[in-house]
């Protein structure tokens, strides 16, 4: 099973028609026992200027931005390469841009 800890950027197949692109990891790590399955935002470098839209500025990442809307889940498969972690103060950001999409 692939190694991967909440808060880093990985690489990752999102299929034919949405390509492979850099994503942040949002599920914790998981146990034997669950599914394979990895909770994911996807990184963009066309945004449309959403109030949902969380700009990182990173070294590993072109210019872009967060799109919280885009939450999906994927199988570890999925998962090509780790490209670098966030640091706790860009995943609060995120965190909190989240939570005021998801009403929580």
């Amino acid at each position: 099973m692939v190694k991967y800890q909440r808060g880093d950027v990985w690489l990752v197949d999102l299929g034919y028609t949405a390509k492979t692109r850099p994503c942040l990891i949002m599920s914790t790590s998981i146990s034997d026992e669950d599914r394979a399955l990895v909770a994911l935002i996807t990184h963009t470098t066309s945004p449309r200027n959403t109030q949902f839209e969380v700009t990182i500025d990173a070294p590993f990442l072109k210019a872009g931005v967060f799109n919280v809307q885009n939450l999906i889940t994927v199988s570890h498969d999925k998962l090509i390469k780790r490209l670098g972690r966030l640091s706790a103060p860009q995943l609060t950001k995120i965190e909190a841009m989240l939570r005021l999409w998801l009403g929580l």
